[in-house]
């Protein structure tokens, strides 16, 4: 059909491109691409040669973020548990008990629908190799909550224990550990990062050959989280003698940054094994932390606090997604970002069907995956570090807070920072904004009301004896030591 002039020339092509980018983006959601999700534990936004390091490379890291989709501005919680249940869940941390790292505060609730268990009705195969930290008792342990294959420590870091349930097996250590593998303990050989991601490329392998089969990992080393244990000499010698600011590296800080060149290691060392076996452009590999540094007197790329506070430092993380055959590489993406986006963006690009939809947090970044300069409407993400004694939850609503919009931070309900012109957070420019901080207030009020109703662990009491313990003596004998 001939269309008769020039404006209605222009009017088809806008109409036949609008239609084309639909298309597009319906095309992600069910494209069942291979998920890996990589999360390092306590690694800053700074922590990369690519965001500015002064003395740490990371090569592997910066082709990573090369290669993909890079979101500037993604937060997550404040500390590790609650990030790892917010990502999960699609739903603020405090709306599944998450309220802590340990004293059975660091447990999800039982009633949370979670990602891998929506994916793996998906059809995928399911894998979790590193960290885990949202219980440790049998009911909340991952192969419960969706995971196939689970290959993990205890509690909140290897060699860690607290009263309650929160711990991992005895005498354990970073190399040569004991980890628990779908629910029995297996001695191994090495350092800990390297078995993790050792073990998670195995398993993809194992799931690829089957052809058909989808898979979803979460890779979750616990480095560099402390206690501080190098790989190895190898990794120490890339720091020593190095000087920051005309300061010499404390061999904390050489413990530290060495663990990082470690994962980057892996990093470079998963990549290769998804090309070597031809399924690079068939998977979507995420790229994140679950929360700020733990060493940014180091370097902390312009922001303040790191984590365990509610200010930029220690929320706002480093955030690549890369899938080759899918999008152009090396675009940023501005919008306001979280880990809560996680759950509904995966569950939709796996043609998953998406639990009480209502009752999530987060929002499907598919719109930014086609387009990183599509419309992307404001919206307040709510901070709070938790961590408060037992039973004085109502007590800290308001300690250690923050509510954040696309432009203003406001803290502990005295504070407002306008990040367009003060990204560092060093003015307080509350009496200027009287508008925002009344609606914030007003959200976080109303956030607080929702938030509080999920808090099911405040008053639980855990075990008398740790279940890592007592799994690990059952299986080895009161005696049975590494």
């Amino acid at each position: 059909m001939m269309i008769p002039n020039r404006k209605w020339r222009m009017v088809a092509f806008l109409l036949l491109l609008a239609v084309s980018e639909e298309s597009f983006a319906d095309n992600l959601i069910g494209s069942r691409p291979n998920i890996v999700i990589v999360m390092t534990d306590d690694q800053g936004y700074g922590d990369l040669s690519c965001h500015g390091h002064p003395v740490l490379k990371t090569p592997n890291l910066d082709r990573l973020s090369a290669e993909s989709l890079r979101f500037t501005s993604f937060f997550v919680s404040p500390t590790c548990a609650p990030t790892r249940a917010a990502m999960l869940t699609g739903r603020h941390e405090f709306k599944s008990g998450v309220t802590h790292t340990i004293n059975e505060r660091e447990r999800l609730a039982l009633s949370a629908v979670t990602l891998p268990a929506v994916l793996k009705k998906a059809g995928y195969s399911t894998g979790i190799f590193g960290k885990w930290h949202l219980g440790d008792e049998d009911a909340y342990q991952p192969g419960q909550r969706g995971f196939d294959e689970t290959f993990i420590h205890g509690g909140g870091g290897i060699g860690q224990t607290f009263p309650g349930s929160c711990g991992d097996a005895p005498h354990n250590r970073y190399f040569d550990p004991v980890l628990r593998q779908n629910g029995t303990f297996v001695r191994t050989k090495g350092y800990c990062t390297d078995l993790f991601f050792d073990r998670a490329i195995a398993w993809m392998g194992e799931q690829s050959k089957q052809g058909n089969q989808q898979f979803f990992a979460m890779i979750t080393p616990n480095a560099p989280h402390a206690p501080l244990i190098s790989p190895g000499p190898m990794y120490d010698r890339l720091f020593r003698g190095k000087t920051i600011a005309d300061k010499p590296l404390s061999a904390e800080a050489i413990r530290y940054l060495a663990m990082i060149a470690n994962i980057d290691e892996n990093v470079g060392k998963l990549l290769d094994a998804l090309e070597s076996r031809g399924i690079a452009q068939k998977t979507l590999v995420i790229y994140l932390t679950d929360n700020g540094g733990t060493f940014t007197q180091l370097y902390s790329a312009g922001m303040r606090g790191g984590k365990g506070t509610p200010y930029e430092g220690g929320t706002r993380v480093s955030c690549f997604w890369r899938w080759p055959s899918r999008w152009s590489a090396g675009r940023d993406i501005s919008s306001l970002a979280a880990h809560i986006d996680l759950f509904p963006t995966l569950v939709e690009l796996a043609g998953g069907s998406m639990p009480t939809p209502e009752l999530l947090d987060g929002r499907s970044l598919v719109p930014l995956l086609h387009d990183p300069n599509a419309g992307w409407p404001d919206r307040y993400l709510f901070t709070h570090v938790g961590r408060w004694e037992r039973g004085q939850a109502d007590k800290a609503k308001f300690r250690s807070c923050a509510v954040r919009s696309h432009q203003f931070r406001f803290v502990n309900n005295a504070e407002l920072y306008d990040l367009s012109n003060d990204p560092a957070e060093t003015t307080n420019v509350i009496n200027q904004y009287p508008n925002e901080v009344a609606s914030m207030r007003q959200a976080y009020d109303r956030w607080w009301i929702e938030a509080r109703a999920g808090m099911v662990n405040e008053e639980a009491v855990g075990p008398k004896t740790n279940p890592f313990h007592d799994a690990y003596y059952k299986q080895f004998g009161v005696e049975g030591k590494q």
